[in-house]
Parts: C-alpha cells; structure tokens; sequence
C-alpha cells in the first residue's frame, strides 16, 4: 500500500475542507495526484437540534465526510477525534499534525489560515497555528520529537502551504471545471446545509465563487494565501 501523497490536507471540522478548497483538490486529483485529508474533530457540537447528542453528531458527520471524499477522490481520510470548540495548541496535538506530516510526506499542505481576525471559529485559528508549526520546523528537525524516527518517520520538508479562510489573498486556484464536484461534495454534509439554511447551495457556492475569481483569469476560483518553506 502506497502511505506517501502529494497534498495533505488539515482540518478542524467535517465540511471545512470541501468549503475551502474542494474544487482544487478535484482538480490536483483529476491530475493524478494522490490527496489525505486529516480531520482533527467530528465537528460533535454543531448542531441547534436540542434532540441531538454528540456522539450520534459525530458519527452523521464522519460519514458525511467521507461521503464527500469518495465524490472528490480523496484517497484518505484520518479521524483525529479531538474535541470539537476544544482544540489547544499542545505538543501532543503539533506531534499527531508532525507524525501525519512525516508518514504521508507531502509536498503541499492545505489549512485554515490562523492569522484571520475577528469572526473565525477558534478551532480553525488553532488548527491553522499548530499545522503551519508542525510543517516548520517540528516535522523538518530530526530532534524533534526524535521518538518519532523510533517508528520510522524521518523528517520532511513540506515545499508549500495554502491556507484557505485568508484575508490576504495572494493565490487563486481555478475551480471552474471542478466546481460541481466542489457542490456535490458539499451536499454530502447535508446535517451542516441545514444548520445553515441554505436554500440554493450551488447558487450561493456559484456566486462565492464567483468573488473567488476577481483579478483571476477564471470564472470560479478559490482563493487562498500561499507560501513557499524555503529554509
């Protein structure tokens, strides 16, 4: 079985990466790259539903998850299992971001941008945080954390990160092909749909996408702000 993949995507929430980047992963799959999603929580606390208990939560939201990683061909998704709203930046939570790092040893990671002000749910600041720390230097340095090469993860070094969710734009991606994956995919998380009372989703996704794509030579983007690990 082949454990390395190109993208390795880190997310607090089921749903987060179908949000903010589903149509470029269908598009980097369509390319024949290979792409891991990492789920840090089961999203168990994101109902109004008072009848529903978390446990029953995290298992609909698991399965939607997956759902829609089938749709896009997400050849992996890892369950963390953490607390949903209790996500800290630990070395325990950064060495479970470190050892998925070192054992699928991608050359792009996808994550929430941490730096967003204001209105961003708190376990994407953390998710964000704790990623871009384990990319560098914590997945790099064979000191750290050096029981990890105990179990055969060498250091790696991650070339690029996207983080989705940003305020400081500097990188579109073209979804314009793939966009109705993107929705399709979204459909899946159908308990979080609801929550948010979205009558049209391919029209609303359509015209956010739409915005996406402003200064792009596209008609439907994603955007995301970027950078390169060069040291």
């Amino acid at each position: 079985m082949e454990v390395s993949a190109d993208i390795l995507l880190v997310s607090a929430h089921p749903d987060d990466a179908e949000f903010g980047a589903a149509g470029t992963v269908a598009r980097w799959i369509r390319e024949g790259k290979q792409v891991v999603y990492v789920i840090c929580t089961s999203g168990e606390k994101g109902t109004s539903d008072r009848t529903m208990n978390p446990e029953r939560l995290a298992l609909i939201r698991e399965m939607e998850q997956e759902a829609a990683a089938r749709i896009l061909g997400v050849r992996e998704v890892v369950f963390l299992r953490l607390p949903d709203q209790g996500l800290e930046d630990t070395a325990d939570f950064r060495k479970m971001i470190v050892r998925a790092i070192r054992m699928y040893r991608p050359m792009t990671v996808i994550t929430s941008d941490p730096y967003r002000r204001y209105v961003w749910h708190r376990d994407h600041r953390i998710v964000g945080q704790v990623t871009l720390d384990a990319v560098f230097p914590f997945a790099r340095d064979h000191l750290a954390y050096p029981d990890l090469l105990e179990e055969g993860l060498e250091p790696h070094k991650v070339r690029e990160m996207l983080f989705f969710g940003s305020e400081d734009v500097n990188y579109r991606s073209d979804i314009t092909t793939t966009f109705h994956l993107k929705v399709a995919a979204l459909r899946c998380h159908e308990s979080q749909i609801k929550e948010l009372k979205i009558r049209d989703l391919e029209a609303w996704m359509q015209e956010w996408s739409c915005s996406m794509a402003e200064g792009a030579e596209c008609q439907l983007a994603e955007a995301f702000h970027r950078i390169e690990i060069t040291r």
